[in-house]
C-alpha cells in the first residue's frame, strides 16, 4: 500500500507494509473459538461455530441450550440458521463449517440436509461425536478435516467441565 504526503510543497510517496491476514483453517477456527469463550463466560457448554462462505464469515453462532431451554440450540444448529438467513438459500454448498468439537449426531445430520461442503472440526468427541455413532451421516460430498487447533478447542472444554465438578 502506499502512502501519500505533502512536505515543503513537494509530494513524496512511502510504501507502507501492511501486515497480511492469512485466512486458512486456523484462522477460521480461531473465530470459532471465540464463540467458545463467549459460551464459556455465559455458563452454556463452550463449542463455537462458524461458517464461512467465499472466504469471509456469514454466520457465527454458540451454544445457547441454557438460555433458550433448548437441547438443540447447539452452536452448529444456530450457525446452519444464521447462514440460511443470510444468504437467503436452504442449502449451504460451496460454505464451510468451523467447529470447535466434532459435531453430536444431531448436528451431523442436519448438515446432511444444509449439503455443507466442508465441515472442519478442533477436537473430537469421543462420547457423543457423530464418528462415533455411524460417519456416514454426512452428505457424500461433504469434506471432513478434524484437528484443528485441537489442543485449544480440548482445553476449553475439558476446563468448563472442571469448573462445575
Amino acid at each position: 500500500m502506499w502512502f501519500f504526503y505533502l512536505k515543503n510543497y513537494t509530494i513524496l510517496a512511502k510504501k507502507i507494509l501492511m501486515p497480511i491476514i492469512v485466512f486458512d483453517d486456523t484462522y477460521f477456527m480461531q473465530q470459532a473459538l471465540k464463540e467458545a469463550q463467549q459460551a464459556y463466560e455465559e455458563n452454556e457448554v463452550p463449542i463455537g461455530a462458524v461458517i464461512v462462505a467465499n472466504q469471509r464469515i456469514i454466520a457465527k453462532a454458540h451454544n445457547l441450550t441454557e438460555r433458550l431451554n433448548d437441547v438443540t440450540a447447539h452452536a452448529e444448529m444456530q450457525a446452519f440458521t444464521s447462514a440460511s438467513s443470510y444468504l437467503g438459500a436452504k442449502y449451504l454448498k460451496d460454505c464451510t463449517l468451523y467447529v470447535t468439537i466434532e459435531p453430536c449426531f444431531m448436528c451431523a445430520g442436519a448438515s446432511y440436509w444444509t449439503q455443507i461442503s466442508r465441515i472442519v472440526y478442533g477436537a473430537k468427541d469421543g462420547k457423543r461425536g457423530f464418528s462415533k455413532i455411524n460417519s456416514e451421516i454426512l452428505h457424500p460430498k461433504t469434506e471432513i478435516t478434524g484437528g484443528i487447533l485441537e489442543k485449544e478447542c480440548a482445553e476449553i472444554m475439558s476446563n468448563f467441565f472442571k469448573s462445575k465438578r
